[in-house]
């Protein structure tokens, strides 16, 4: 196994997610922040649009809108003009705020949900996955996920794999010529690694923030772990992979317990590191 370490790239947020490689450009969630950045390589920050519903999963529909998740009020939102529109009400599908979302190459995004209050300390419950077409129409096309985040979409478009971190595992499923979920099957058991965000590279491993450890991992399918990046004194929260070559692994990293998160306190930022594989576009 083959261990990496990082450099800051850019600091000073509340808590990141949603770390997206488009165009030259890293976008990103500051999710307690309630702001989309995008940054450059040469550390040019912008800030895209305030989300007051506050934002984390981020994609782009095939005509390059971008759409961006509103945990609060479990909406899809795309921005137009540099204004929000509603894309989609998941409301009534999705019994806790929503969170992360992958979307594939046909505009078709896949969206998980929290599933219970993690603050309040509510008792674990299993939930459900839901599908937005590019035109915004919604139904659920999985159930009894444990806590799934950081989808993503192999090359092909045929295979969507789902962290599961409640679970602490990766799940796959195939997606059907419907846009349906099947074949549930276990990609890889982590053992005791919580997985959060992921990202998927071109030889189909994936890369795992294990927020409950100091590493992002390389897994491969079966749980086999090629690589480990240490982050030191901090929790890895997501991942993408971008960058000029392709081979720039960006990860997010917060400090601090689950119960300081949303406090306000600037203690999220972005570390790097560079690695041999480039990224398969996902998520």
């Amino acid at each position: 196994m083959k261990e990496l370490s990082t450099t800051v790239f850019a600091d000073g947020f509340v808590f990141l997610e949603g770390p997206r490689w488009r165009n030259d450009k890293l976008w990103l969630s500051d999710m307690h922040g309630h702001t989309v950045y995008t940054l450059t390589m040469d550390g040019q920050r912008k800030k895209v649009v305030d989300v007051p519903g506050q934002p984390s999963g981020l994609g782009f529909l095939p005509d390059g809108t971008p759409l961006i998740v509103s945990m609060h009020d479990r909406k899809l939102m795309k921005l137009i003009d540099g204004k929000l529109e509603l894309h989609a009400d998941l409301s009534t599908l999705c019994p806790y705020e929503i969170n992360d979302m992958v979307v594939d190459k046909n505009g078709n995004a896949y969206i998980g949900n929290i599933g219970f209050d993690i603050f309040k300390k509510e008792k674990f419950k299993p939930t459900n996955f839901v599908r937005v077409s590019a035109a915004g129409e919604a139904r659920e096309v999985a159930t009894d996920l444990a806590v799934p985040n950081g989808p993503v979409i192999t090359p092909d478009g045929k295979t969507l794999i789902v962290a599961e971190s409640w679970a602490k595992k990766l799940t796959a499923f195939t997606i059907d010529d419907d846009g349906s979920l099947s074949g549930r099957r276990v990609f890889a058991d982590l053992g005791n690694a919580a997985p959060d965000g992921i990202c998927l590279d071109a030889e189909g491993a994936v890369w795992v923030a294990a927020f409950n450890q100091d590493n992002f991992i390389r897994v491969l399918e079966g749980g086999e772990i090629t690589h480990k990046v240490k982050v030191v004194d901090r929790f890895p929260v997501a991942c993408t992979l971008g960058g000029p070559d392709g081979c720039t692994l960006f990860g997010l990293t917060y400090q601090g317990s689950i119960q300081d998160i949303g406090k306000g306190k600037a203690a999220s930022r972005i570390e790097i590191a560079h690695v041999d594989v480039p990224g398969s576009g996902s998520p």
